[in-house]
């Protein structure tokens, strides 16, 4: 977040005093309306604590006041209360609360604005327990971030609030993408304010444009060399079905061709008659501009050494994340990809699994930085991260992709990206994306549970809705 401080910095140094507060306020409050629905005659409490984040709070409130709210302020520390910010309130009809339960009750919502981006740490008691009044009361709008959450990391370290939107200024927080922090955001709001921000960013979440930018498109000279053979190495008796997925996944992505290397032959050309088999092993399988290893394979490992050694690029999931070393895949001249989701992260690491759910951005750069690779950290949000760029925080998907076999899906659609040429950050990116989209597409508008074979079956719509 020092990047947005300094251009905070930067643009205070040549506006007027006070004029930069007073951008984000009139944003606020234009968002503070629109959540009220009718401003005159609603009642609005604003949680305030100390410093610029209970400033905006302060000054949003005077505006709405001024138009016909009945505004309560609750100062946390009334000695440090923003003074120009107090003022307006009052000036304009506002008020501090002096019961903070029973205005907190009455409330049409109610506006946090204890913590700014500077917190560190969860709320203090006496903040957490007003907070916990304030959700039972009223709609939480949060001012920059919810208090509580660290902006740079998306971790929540202690209490925080829990909001039904944001309003964030000048950029979106990496706090506000990535969860935990990302859950208790709420909807989000971006307000601009002026700042001129670097063209490189900390964290980026990709929109359709920049998806659709990636994504190979077959010429009229096209065959499936130029579209990208790519092989899988997946399934083992036990999971028959993880090959299928997978395979699925690598034709529904837009493969010239799929090579497929494994014991679930048989179940595979069942389903796809398209796929070319071959008993292995994997370098002599045929040739392929990728390989995809790990889904399903059990404790089979020989294949992975072949795989290892091919210059093509590799992406490694499940199973196979259990065989590899730093050094293994360090001495790759090809690029890398690793898909792991947080248990499987957390023993690359050493660490509890927890540990990785609750610092999802730190623990995917430390395995970047660790394995020279590109990583792919499924779940709740999933994070790509590479040596160079910001991580990147993928904005689609549903709950409902919280289903056996979707990572398989994953994998194989990811994989025949890196077949067509795509870099492994850039292949990981688009992969999530559009995974993410096709289980939105079969879960429906209103949510509802479906199978990873129903994801695969909607990567061709999620394409579409990415390139029209």
């Amino acid at each position: 977040m020092e990047t947005v401080r300094a251009a905070e910095r930067e643009l205070m140094a040549r506006l007027p005093e006070g004029a930069l507060m007073q951008r984000a306020a009139a944003g606020l409050a234009v968002a503070c309306a629109e959540l009220l629905g009718r401003v005159y005659g609603s009642r609005v409490v604003l949680l305030v604590g100390s410093g610029d984040n209970g400033g905006d709070a302060l000054y949003a409130g005077a505006r709405l006041a001024r138009r016909g709210a009945g505004v309560a302020a609750v100062l946390l520390s009334p000695e440090r209360a923003h003074p120009g910010g107090l003022a307006a309130l009052r000036a304009a009809g506002g008020r501090v609360s002096a019961d903070p339960a029973r205005d907190l009750a009455r409330a049409d919502l109610a506006v946090d604005g204890i913590v700014g981006i500077g917190g560190r740490g969860g709320l203090r008691p006496d903040a957490a327990q007003l907070v916990r009044t304030a959700w039972e009361s009223a709609p939480v709008l949060a001012v920059d971030l919810p208090s509580g959450v660290d902006a740079d990391s998306g971790e929540v370290p202690g209490d925080a609030v829990r909001a039904d939107a944001t309003v964030t200024f000048g950029a979106y927080k990496p706090g506000l993408l990535i969860d935990p922090a990302r859950e208790r955001a709420g909807a989000l709001r971006l307000v601009d304010i002026g700042l001129e921000l670097p063209r490189e960013a900390d964290a980026e979440a990709l929109q359709h444009a920049d998806v659709a930018e990636l994504l190979p498109r077959p010429a009229p000279e096209s065959d499936k060399y130029r579209r990208g053979v790519v092989g899988v190495v997946a399934g083992s008796a036990r999971y028959p079905g993880a090959a299928v997925l997978a395979v699925a996944g690598a034709l529904r992505g837009g493969a010239g061709a799929v090579r497929y290397v494994g014991p679930a032959a048989e179940a595979v050309l069942a389903r796809f008659p398209e796929t070319l088999v071959h008993a292995g092993p994997p370098d002599k399988a045929g040739r392929v501009q990728a390989w995809v290893i790990g889904p399903g394979l059990g404790d089979e490992s020989d294949a992975l050494d072949d795989v290892l050694a091919a210059e093509v690029p590799v992406l490694v999931d499940a199973d196979g994340l259990r065989f590899l070393t730093p050094e293994r895949v360090r001495a790759r001249t090809a690029g890398t990809l690793l898909t792991p989701h947080a248990g499987e992260a957390a023993a690359l690491l050493g660490r509890g699994r927890e540990e990785v759910e609750a610092a999802r951005l730190v623990c995917v750069r430390e395995l970047a930085a660790r394995y020279g690779a590109t990583v792919l950290l499924k779940g709740s949000t999933t994070l790509v991260a590479d040596a160079r760029g910001p991580v990147r925080v993928n904005p689609t998907g549903t709950g409902w992709l919280a289903t056996a076999g979707s990572g398989d899906v994953l994998s194989g659609l990811t994989g025949s990206l890196l077949a067509a040429g795509l870099a492994t950050r850039d292949a990981g990116s688009a992969g999530a994306y559009l995974h993410g989209l096709a289980a939105r597409r079969a879960a429906g508008p209103a949510g509802a549970p479906i199978l990873a074979s129903e994801v695969a079956a909607h990567l061709p719509d999620a394409w579409r809705d990415v390139t029209e």
